[in-house]
């Protein structure tokens, strides 16, 4: 019996929960699935499940050793997809995550555009603004903002952000333009999902906490309010750049602002050789790389 003998069994037994689901799924007797667990426990010398007439259980060593499994399994899977796609066009399922807005007016555009060059590719797209671990969820890659947290994670650079703080002319006609940090005591600062705003004061970075009496995790949001005058905001230039040119937005304290900060796509490094991925992460440095 070789290392990999009744692996797959063990984990089609698994996941579906039944030796006879098993053995249709990989289109063998039930018998044959038997005998490959029960010689995989045999080598281990350790129970992996409880077998009654009516159920299946995973004991606590089969726990450990599925969720191993798993991972190898998966790692054989895609190594299988690398060498198919090498061969000829890229296939199976992408798996990517964004941040919200930046996902919805940017990102997926240009994943379903790369989609309609290799329609072979199935396409499970996350947009949430918590931050996914990719590994342990299985993603192939992810769109970061701003400065990025030292990880094991590859990186490019897809484009550069620029912070801007802004009001609406009419707050500003009748609350007055702050000219240094100090005065924005003085006004109401718009709050988004952090209390604090950053700066670049005297060459040394500034954070400035904000108010409470206005906060929302919502870029639009934030946008809105600052448009109908009930304060000052800072977001990124992805948000405010045509309020900005049209003249609904003032941009201020611009001596104040930060040096551009970036927008990425990560992926883990099992993943910088798939072609698929590689092939996308090709595509969108291409589209969003004329700022980076």
């Amino acid at each position: 019996m070789t290392i990999w003998d009744g692996i797959n069994e063990f984990i089609c037994v698994v996941e579906t929960e039944s030796f006879t689901a098993a053995a249709k799924r990989l289109d063998v007797s039930v018998a044959h699935i038997s005998r490959h667990v029960n010689q995989l426990e045999d080598r281990l010398g350790a129970k992996l499940l409880y077998r009654t007439t009516r159920k299946l259980r995973l004991t606590e060593v089969g726990e450990v050793y599925y969720q191993h499994a798993r991972k190898v399994l998966n790692e054989l899977q895609e190594a299988d997809r690398a060498v198919m796609e090498m061969e000829g066009k890229p296939t199976g399922k992408l798996r990517i995550t964004a941040p919200v807005y930046y996902g919805e007016y940017f990102l997926a555009p240009l994943v379903n555009d790369f989609l309609l060059q290799y329609p072979q590719l199935d396409l499970e797209l996350k947009l949430t603004n918590e931050t996914i671990d990719l590994v342990e969820e299985g993603y192939d890659l992810a769109i970061r903002l701003g400065t990025l947290d030292s990880s094991s994670l590859m990186c490019r650079k897809l484009a550069r952000r620029t912070q801007y703080l802004c009001a609406s002319p009419a707050y500003l006609a009748a609350k007055g333009t702050p000219h240094t940090l100090t005065d924005l005591a003085n006004h109401r600062c718009l709050g988004g999902s952090i209390d604090h705003w950053r700066f670049l004061e005297n060459g040394k970075l500034r954070n400035w906490r904000i108010g409470s009496a206005w906060s929302c995790n919502s870029g639009l949001a934030l946008k809105d309010a600052a448009l109908k005058g009930l304060g000052i905001v800072q977001l990124p230039d992805y948000y405010v750049q045509e309020e900005l040119k049209q003249g609904l937005l003032v941009s201020l304290l611009e001596e104040y602002r930060l040096p551009d900060d970036g927008i990425w796509v990560v992926y883990p490094h099992n993943r910088h050789l798939s072609p698929k991925v590689k092939l996308l992460v090709d595509f969108l440095v291409k589209k969003l790389g004329a700022r980076a």
